[in-house]
């Protein structure tokens, strides 16, 4: 159907007194390409919105430009019908709102814009929902207390469960715990961790299938269509899910490391683990000679907190030790225990919780820097304490020490490929790098625990952070790992205690029943939530290179023999990273294309070089770039008209051939705005800000054919909160054009 657009114009907050909006009406009524243009007062009230409905339907319209406010407000307001393509152009934030009133330049900034939006609208349709028939049935992989809360609560809201337990009984670390922390007010007493009602209660659950001693040989297909063979001795079998949880939990941190804290040294040193197997036996002795022990030293942050060993806080050996504390005075009244902390920490709740345990004169409690543990004559141990809060160095004295040690989350592997503290076996795809189904692992594919043992080819596993945490946007989006369909909860995806495990739990379950939901309607997840495009892929054009298979963040391509890419659309997040990574631009969307947005570029007008008018172009992520510059328009912060806005899925998206097109049209400069990268990267799709500036080096090699300066191109991370910024990076970037002079092909 070819298309026939409406464009419709907002006068409503200053619109109306900053633009001429007559003459933007008319321009677009003049516009070969546009049925019909109209303005309104309050284009997002009833009237407003009524008098676009009322055309899609007697005008037969399928396509609608809205030039108003910015699409990140009311997004869902401006939706005429599934074959009605809207688009949002804002001349409120982008122009009225960071211009002074009545600017020739103003004006014609605001035509451009409203000619990009004819452009958009015009190479772009409506998108197609891939819909599959998929499987709504959920895995949980872990059969501790974040994994049965999982199951119990996806089980509750109707799903069929399978959970899956490589040991022989449920109840993972709760079941050697004698008590845990308070759970209820006055938080003062400690508490049992309830796992026995929780195991009896999904043991009995109608939608709950249970598999103990079992463990996940290999998980192949995409979200809905998960195929998942298990393992159990000599037996396998096979199952279909729609999505999985990884609730795989957390190990010791290796005990065998701390002998620079006493470890190893003599067995009355011992380690928080060992010391709730003690309390468990229901004697406290020392270990070295079985008398009872009179006094504990314990020692915090032993492995945390330290460069050299895990860098992090464990979050839960605090409390811990203030747990372990009141044990010891339970068994022995007149024991005497010595807490020694770097920072002690017990949030929340459990602040009442430390302030108790401070109450009992028999425990004391100092922050200092542990100088050394040594082995006294009389077979007692000692530890020299310095920069205590005494301002003086202590030596302490106690029967036994008990070491604090951290959390290691069970998807951790060392340089060799081996977990922890126990080494896996070889990876799924072989010594060969081959996977199923002629597929190749990438070179660098990461090697993984092999809990989940995937069978996509970047590893087998969920692909982690430099502390062996399976990654995810940490910084909005917790659950979500790399890997769509997947959701990390519990202590494998940070530090925690188990009443927080059960939250997180709660929301792993919930994130899995949205994926599958999602996806049934052929809708993304995060995060772009709801979109239902995926990408096409013109293989007749494919030249093998890989790029768009080994930048993929989420697993979406895998590859053939040929080095083809394969699809699996269900993986898709839309970000558009293969679309830019693709050199031969044989990847695209139905509304988000390399023809759609160079066409958007050829629309804007440009000025000879007589005018001493530069134009910047700049391409903006909309994930944190994009609201910055709205909310430098909603502050009234000015910057300079001369620049033109193009927003991106993610600056990974971005193919080079938009740059080399819009200095091709004259643009003076081309600048990137992304977000943070890094360890602490703040970009949705993991890698575009990353891939982006990577990319820069083949765009610095398009400027030296084109014979122009690198300085014409910029790139800029910012952080959400970072839109202070906004006006000094255009302004800086018109001075350093300035400096340079006009692009030599404006007039070409």
């Amino acid at each position: 159907m070819e298309p026939k657009i409406g464009v419709y114009i907002c006068k409503g907050c200053d619109i109306g007194k900053s633009v001429d909006v007559d003459k933007l009406v008319e321009m677009a009524n003049g516009s070969a390409d546009v049925a019909l243009c109209k303005s309104h007062d309050i284009l997002c009230g009833a009237e407003g919105l009524d008098l676009i409905r009322n055309d899609v339907g007697s005008e037969s319209l399928n396509r609608v430009v809205v030039g108003a406010c910015s699409l990140r407000v009311f997004p869902e307001l401006f939706e005429f019908g599934k074959d009605v393509l809207t688009d949002r152009v804002n001349l409120r934030e982008q122009v009225a709102w960071c211009h002074p009133a009545g600017d020739e330049d103003k004006h014609t900034l605001a035509e451009d814009y409203i000619n990009m939006g004819i452009a958009k609208v015009k190479h772009t349709a409506p998108p197609e929902p891939l819909i599959e028939e998929i499987n709504k049935d959920i895995l949980v992989i872990g059969g501790g207390m974040t994994g049965m809360n999982s199951a119990k609560a996806a089980g509750d809201a109707g799903y069929k469960v399978t959970l899956v337990e490589k040991e022989d009984k449920l109840g993972g670390w709760a079941t050697k715990f004698t008590k845990v922390f308070p759970k209820n007010p006055p938080y003062h007493e400690l508490e049992d961790s309830g796992y026995e009602k929780l195991i009896s209660e999904i043991e009995a659950h109608e939608n709950i299938t249970i598999h103990k001693s079992t463990t996940v040989a290999k998980t192949s297909g995409q979200p809905g269509q998960f195929k998942v063979s298990l393992q159990n001795g000599s037996s396998s079998s096979e199952i279909t899910v729609g999505a999985i949880i990884q609730a795989s939990g957390w190990k010791p941190y290796d005990k065998k490391k701390l002998g620079h804290l006493g470890y190893g040294t003599s067995p009355d040193v011992i380690t928080n683990i060992e010391m709730e197997e003690m309390v468990a036996s229901g004697e406290l002795k020392r270990p070295s000679d079985g008398k009872p022990v009179e006094s504990v030293a314990f020692i915090q942050c032993a492995g945390s907190r330290d460069q050299d060993h895990l860098p992090y806080c464990s979050a839960v050996c605090c409390r811990v030790s203030l747990k372990q504390a009141k044990y010891v005075r339970q068994m022995n009244p007149n024991a005497k225990v010595y807490v020694i902390y770097k920072d002690l920490r017990s949030p929340a709740q459990y602040e009442a919780f430390y302030a108790k345990v401070q109450d009992d004169d028999g425990i004391f409690l100092t922050k200092g820097e542990i100088a050394g543990v040594a082995k006294e004559d009389d077979g007692k141990m000692s530890v020299d304490v310095e920069e205590t809060l005494l301002g003086e160095d202590v030596k302490i004295t106690a029967d036994m020490i008990v070491l604090a040690t951290g959390l290691v989350p069970s998807t951790k592997v060392d340089e060799i490929g081996e977990t922890d503290t126990e080494t896996t076996e070889e990876p799924a795809e072989g010594g060969d790098g081959k996977l199923e189904d002629g597929k190749k692992a990438a070179a660098g594919a990461e090697m993984g625990a092999q809990i989940l043992n995937l069978t996509y080819r970047q590893g087998t596993d969920l692909p982690t952070l430099k502390y062996g945490f399976p990654d995810s946007h940490f910084i909005c989006f917790p659950y979500e790992t790399r890997r769509t369909g997947i959701y990390a909860a519990g202590a494998v995806r940070a530090p925690m205690d188990l009443a927080t495990s059960a939250n997180d739990a709660y929301g792993a379950a919930l994130k899995a029943i949205q994926a599958i939901e999602s996806i049934s309607e052929g809708k993304a997840v995060h995060p772009r939530s709801g979109d239902m495009t995926y990408p096409d892929f013109f293989m007749q054009r494919c030249t093998q290179c890989k790029r768009c298979t080994e930048e993929c963040p989420f697993g979406s391509l895998d590859e053939d023999e040929k080095g083809n890419p394969l699809p699996n659309p269900l993986r898709c997040r839309r970000c558009g990273i293969c679309m830019g990574a693709c050199p031969e631009r044989i990847v695209s969307f139905k509304n988000y294309s390399v023809p759609m947005v160079s066409n958007m570029i050829k629309s804007i007008s440009m000025p000879d070089e007589f005018d001493e008018k530069p134009r910047i172009l700049a391409f903006v992520c909309e994930n944190d770039a994009l609201p910055c510059v709205d909310m430098a328009g909603i502050k009234r912060m000015q910057y300079n008209a001369m620049v033109r806005i193009i927003p991106l899925r993610c600056l990974g998206s971005m193919n080079i051939v938009w740059i080399s097109d819009a200095l091709a049209s004259g643009f003076d400069g081309v600048i990137l705005l992304g977000c943070k990268k890094g360890d602490d990267y703040q970009c949705h799709f993991v890698r575009g800000s990353e891939l982006a500036e990577t990319r820069m080096d083949n765009v610095k090699e398009k400027l030296k054919q084109l014979v122009l300066e690198e300085e014409r191109v910029e790139v800029h991370e910012l952080a959400i909160n970072e839109y202070h910024k906004i006006p000094k990076i255009f302004d800086d970037f018109l001075e350093v054009i300035d400096t340079v002079g006009p692009n030599p092909y404006k007039d070409m």
